[in-house]
C-alpha cells in the first residue's frame, strides 16, 4: 500500500501520454496529407521568426493592452508548467517538493514568481471571459463561431482558472502545513500569494489538511494531464503549432502568388513544340479541390489557426457584408481535414466520402469575395495565409470546372484573344492617341 500512489501516478502519467501521443500522431500524419514543399531555406531568417512570432508575439503588440495580457497567459503557461517537472518526479519518486533541498533561497523564489504570475493569469482569463461574453466583442460574435468553436475557447479560460486557483491552494495549504511542523513538509520560506491564503485553513486538523493538500495536488496535476489531452482537439493547439508554424512561414514578398509550372509549360508548348517532351502528361488537377490538393503548409496553418478573428475582422470583403471569412476558410480546412483522418482510422486508407473541400465545406460565393488583398496574411499573428487556400480553390473552379461569373469569362477571352482585359484589337490600341 506504501506504493500505491506511485503506482496510480505511473498509470495516469502513462495514460496521458499515449492518449496525447496517439492524437499527435494523427494529426502530424493529416497534414502530410498535403503536398510536399521545401520550406527549408534561409535558416537564420527562419529561425527570427520563430523567435520574433511565436514566442515574442510580435503582431499581437498591434493591439499592446491585448498583447500584455495574451502574454502574461502565455507565459503563464509556459513558466509556471516548470513546476510540473517537480509535481512528475515527485508523482514518480513518492518525494515532496523535491528540489526544494537542492535549491534553497532559490527555489523559493521561483515559486513566489510562479505564484505572482497564477494571479496575473487569473485576472486576465477573467478579464478574457468578460470580453468574449459580457462586452461581446464583434469578433466574438461572428456565425463562424457558433456552436464548439465558441464553448471551446471559454472551456480553457475556465480550465485556466481552475488549475491556477488548485495551484495556489495547494501551496497555501502546504504553508499552513509547514508552520505545524508536519513530516514530510520542507521548510520552503515565505511564499508571497499562497501565504496570504494559509490562515483560512489554520482551523483545520492536521490530518484534513494533509488530505485536502494532496487533493489539491493530485486535481492540479490530473487537471494538467487532461489539459493536455484536450489541446489537440482544441483551437489552443497554436499553443504548440505557433513554433513551426513560424517556422515555416512564407518568406517571399506577402501576396505573392505562386504560377502554376503545369500551364506555364502548356503555354511554352504551344509556342514551341519542340519542347515538348515525347512522354508529357497533362497535371492530374489544377488547383486545389480537396486538401488532399494543398500543400502540408496549408494544412498546418488549418492545424494553428487560433480562431482570433483578426483575419476577419481586417478582411473588406467581410466587413461590407459579404459572406467571406478568412477565420472560416481557415476552420472549413481543418474541419475537413479531421474528418479525413476520422475516414483513415476507421478504414485504414482514405475511402471516397464523396466529398470535398471546395462546394461542400467552402463555398463558391466566398471564394468569389475575396479581393486578394493580402489583409487576412498581414494581420495573422502566427504567420497563417487564408489567401494561399482561397487561390487554389479559386483555380480549380475556374480551371477544372470552368465556374467563373460572366464578366471574369469575358475578361479571360479578351486577355486569350486581344492580350489585354479590354475588348480591343491589338491594332487599335493607340488609336487614343490619334483623337
Amino acid at each position: 500500500m506504501h506504493y500505491l500512489p506511485q503506482i496510480v501516478f505511473v498509470l495516469l502519467t502513462g495514460v496521458a501520454v499515449w492518449l496525447f501521443s496517439k492524437k499527435a500522431g494523427e494529426i502530424r500524419r493529416n497534414i502530410l496529407l498535403g503536398k510536399d514543399e521545401d520550406l527549408s531555406d534561409n535558416p537564420a531568417i527562419r529561425w527570427r521568426n520563430l523567435v520574433l512570432l511565436a514566442l515574442g508575439q510580435k503582431k499581437m503588440f498591434n493591439n499592446p493592452l491585448v498583447a500584455v495580457m495574451h502574454l502574461i497567459i502565455y507565459a503563464g503557461f509556459i513558466i509556471i508548467n516548470i513546476e510540473v517537472l517537480e509535481i512528475v518526479l515527485d508523482g514518480l519518486l513518492g518525494t515532496h517538493r523535491l528540489f526544494a533541498p537542492y535549491l534553497g533561497g532559490l527555489y523559493n523564489f521561483l515559486i513566489n514568481s510562479f505564484e505572482i504570475l497564477a494571479v496575473g493569469v487569473l485576472v486576465v482569463c477573467i478579464i478574457f471571459l468578460v470580453r468574449r461574453n459580457i462586452l461581446k466583442l464583434k469578433r466574438f460574435l461572428s456565425k463562424d463561431l457558433n456552436g464548439w468553436p465558441r464553448s471551446d475557447a471559454n472551456y480553457i479560460l475556465i480550465t485556466e482558472i481552475f488549475l491556477m486557483g488548485l495551484f495556489l491552494k495547494m501551496n497555501a495549504m502546504d504553508q499552513a502545513l509547514q508552520a505545524r511542523g508536519t513530516e514530510h513538509y520542507y521548510i520552503t520560506g515565505h511564499f508571497v500569494i499562497s501565504s496570504l491564503l494559509s490562515p483560512f485553513f489554520e482551523s483545520f486538523p492536521t490530518h484534513f489538511l494533509i488530505g485536502f493538500e494532496r487533493t489539491a495536488w493530485w486535481l492540479h496535476i490530473a487537471g494538467i494531464f487532461a489539459f493536455l489531452n484536450y489541446l489537440p482537439y482544441s483551437k489552443h493547439l497554436h499553443i504548440l503549432l505557433a513554433f513551426p508554424n513560424s517556422y515555416y512561414a512564407r518568406l517571399a514578398v506577402p501576396g505573392k502568388m505562386k504560377n502554376m509550372p503545369a500551364v506555364q509549360n502548356e503555354v511554352l508548348y504551344a509556342m514551341q513544340p519542340e519542347l515538348a517532351p515525347a512522354d508529357a502528361t497533362p497535371p492530374a488537377r489544377f488547383g486545389a479541390k480537396d486538401v488532399f490538393d494543398l500543400s502540408w503548409k496549408n494544412l498546418l496553418d488549418a492545424y494553428s489557426c487560433t480562431e482570433c478573428g483578426r483575419c476577419s475582422t481586417a478582411c473588406p470583403a467581410n466587413s461590407t457584408g459579404k459572406l467571406l471569412s478568412p477565420r472560416k476558410i481557415m476552420m472549413a480546412t481543418r474541419d475537413r481535414l479531421e474528418e479525413v483522418g476520422k475516414n483513415i482510422n476507421t478504414n485504414k486508407e482514405f475511402k471516397d466520402d464523396g466529398k470535398s473541400l471546395l462546394h461542400d465545406y467552402i463555398s463558391v460565393e466566398e471564394l468569389r469575395a475575396c479581393t486578394t488583398c493580402n489583409a487576412c496574411v498581414e494581420e495573422c499573428p502566427v504567420s497563417i495565409s487564408p489567401l494561399e487556400i482561397i487561390v487554389e480553390l479559386r483555380r480549380s473552379l475556374i480551371m477544372e470546372e470552368s465556374n467563373a461569373p460572366q464578366e471574369w469569362n469575358g475578361t479571360f477571352s479578351n486577355i486569350e484573344n486581344n492580350f489585354a482585359p479590354w475588348k480591343f484589337s491589338p491594332d487599335d490600341r493607340d488609336a487614343w492617341v490619334r483623337q
